[in-house]
């Protein structure tokens, strides 16, 4: 108020617009004190907490039993009397119903804009549309980012609506201009005016920020910067792609771009086309595969092992634990049984995919850091 004498913990609160700063002593101190006004049903006065400061009154601002700040006074020589303390609760009430009045506006807010998002993702809204609810304004540079948690947790569904507000408050702190939706199977945030490599830094500060201990790890995939909403299914679906390879590997970087894991992504999708059209399998890895299932030989780990070593027997035999010999007999037999041609270019590349797909689905190469991994045997052979 005009007049009202402030101490040097008051006049740095102003200049600074926070709490300022104390030594560690003081600072524990000040917590109890916050703890004990928030408890209180009233005004609770308080000491001192150094010798340059006045001692202070303070009362709790709640919504019901939901604690939404404090209110303090500094109490001069003359204590606040029953007008002040009555002054103190109704100013509290007051503030309530402002902050919840902020806080249910900003909700709506960010609900509108998910909606909006959800929809542009989806491709079912018109740019236009999309631009006005958002606010961006023609030819903005704009950068997406998904949020997902690593491996197939049980609750998935409740980490992502609770991961998709953590991130809506992270952002509505950090980058007013963000917006965010949350999906069944990931979170995105759309970001105007950032390039990849900033992108690429408020990912991981993101990351770290909604991160709590002792549970799922979470992974953020970066699309490439698009110049318009029109792009934004597309990015949706190569941020989907490498949201796909990282959360299924443990070992994966917590933020990754495509140009990161472009090839496990590729993988992927030819993986998921021959699932779709199994006639686009070679067959003669595929005669080979079975006769692997039925006899317990090691005929596909050969060729793989083989082909991964572009073509240097003795690395391959190191890296199966055979001798060369038993090496050459089984990349002989796989001509003699199977008709696989390995003296063919495409016939090895075709193979080599295949038979890679093969072993990324079924988890037997988990390593990020490797793109082929040593597949171990017993010495001898067939």
């Amino acid at each position: 108020m005009p007049g009202g004498r402030i101490d040097e913990l008051r006049r740095q609160g102003i200049l600074g617009r926070r709490v300022p700063d104390q030594a560690e002593p003081q600072r524990e101190e000040q917590l109890r004190q916050y703890r004990e006004v928030l408890a209180a049903p009233g005004v609770v006065r308080l000491s001192a907490l150094a010798d340059d400061e006045l001692p202070r009154a303070a009362v709790a601002i709640r919504a019901g039993d939901l604690p939404l700040g404090t209110i303090w006074a500094i109490e001069d020589h003359t204590p606040l009397d029953v007008a002040g303390e009555q002054a103190l609760l109704d100013g509290a009430r007051t503030a309530a119903l402002h902050m919840l009045r902020r806080r249910g506006a900003a909700a709506l807010e960010l609900h509108a804009r998910d909606q909006a998002l959800r929809a542009a993702l989806d491709g079912t809204a018109q740019v236009q549309e999309t631009a006005s609810r958002l606010g961006l304004p023609a030819g903005t540079p704009l950068l997406l980012i998904g949020f997902a948690p690593a491996g197939a947790p049980q609750e998935a569904q409740a980490l992502l609506t609770r991961l998709g507000g953590d991130l809506g408050r992270h952002w509505s702190a950090v980058r007013r201009s963000a917006a965010v939706a949350t999906t069944p199977g990931a979170v995105y945030t759309l970001l105007p005016g950032e390039d990849p490599e900033s992108g690429r830094r408020l990912a991981a500060q993101a990351l770290a920020a909604v991160t709590r201990p002792r549970t799922q790890p979470l992974r953020a995939a970066l699309g490439a910067s698009a110049s318009g909403l029109s792009d934004l299914v597309e990015l949706r679906a190569e941020v989907d792609g490498v949201l796909r390879v990282t959360t299924t590997d443990p070992e994966a970087p917590p933020v990754a771009a495509l140009t990161d894991v472009h090839a496990r992504v590729l993988l992927a999708h030819l993986a998921d086309e021959l699932a779709r059209r199994p006639r686009l399998r070679h067959p003669a890895v595929e005669a080979m595969l079975e006769h692997d299932r039925t006899h317990h030989t090691r005929d596909g780990d050969s060729v793989a092992a083989w082909l991964d070593a572009v073509g240097n027997v003795t690395e391959a035999a190191g890296r199966l634990t055979i001798h060369q010999n038993t090496l050459k007999y089984r990349l002989r037999r796989s001509r003699e049984l199977f008709g696989l041609d390995l003296d063919d270019p495409d016939t090895r590349l075709s193979s080599w995919l295949q038979l890679r797909i093969g072993a990324i689905t079924s988890g037997r190469s988990a390593s990020w850091s490797a793109a082929t991994q040593p597949v171990t045997e017993a010495r001898g052979g067939e």
